[in-house]
């Protein structure tokens, strides 16, 4: 399916947003639109990507397999997030939807050739990637030596600011891109820890549960409690 910026979600916080409408229609025309199941591969380890998407809706999940058949949680791709072959230390891990997903798919050789006409592109890119690499690592250290309540209310938090449009505040209600066992394997806890945890949160006011993966964060505090 052929791409349609000026109905695109996240046409205003991707990193083509610095590229003019002609610019992006010009790129657009290079692109196509792919849709993803929960649990669907975009990219498998080792495989040679020659591509690179543009998240525009859902959540991605970056991991790897241990020899064991463990699965180890690297990052999450939010909307706005670009995955791909420009990111090669990425491309040794699984590229897994955790949601229904829907993107923007470009060939490697098309991104080159508008970064090299507009390189102001190349630049929206690496602070894209800077912004990807800092989330991800906020999420990786909080599996750190922590509480269980620092742990889920700090991944609770980061989940609201991924979901916001604004850089300084986060969004008051939004969908749990993970499940616990997800959440567990992410932050080295049990899963039943992670439901007695937010339970917690919820009997504590600090957080209202709404269907079966609805947050609404009533009392952000609450959730930033020290390790």
């Amino acid at each position: 399916m052929s791409l349609a910026c000026a109905t695109c979600p996240v046409r205003e916080q991707a990193a083509c947003s610095v590229l003019n409408d002609n610019e992006r229609e010009q790129l657009a025309r290079s692109g196509r639109t792919r849709k993803l199941k929960r649990g669907e591969v975009l990219f498998a380890a080792g495989d040679d990507a020659q591509t690179c998407a543009t998240l525009q809706t859902g959540a991605l999940k970056i991991s790897q397999t241990d020899a064991n058949g463990e699965e180890h949680i690297l990052a999450l791709v939010h909307p706005a997030g670009f995955v791909g072959e420009l990111f090669q230390p990425f491309m040794q891990s699984d590229v897994i939807a955790l949601t229904d997903c829907e993107l923007c798919l470009f060939s490697g050789t098309s991104i080159d050739q508008t970064i090299g006409q507009h390189p102001e592109l190349a630049k929206a890119l690496l602070r894209r990637s800077q912004e990807d690499l800092h989330a991800s690592r906020a999420l990786l250290a909080l599996a750190g030596n922590h509480s269980a309540a620092h742990k889920v209310g700090g991944l609770l938090m980061a989940f609201a600011h991924a979901a916001s449009d604004s850089p300084c505040h986060p969004v008051s209600s939004f969908q749990l891109p993970l499940n616990r066992g997800e959440i567990g394997n992410m932050l080295g806890l049990a899963i039943e820890t992670v439901s007695r945890q937010l339970s917690r949160f919820e009997q504590e006011g600090a957080i209202r549960r709404t269907g079966q993966r609805g947050i609404e964060i009533l009392y952000p505090a609450l959730l930033a409690p020290a390790a």
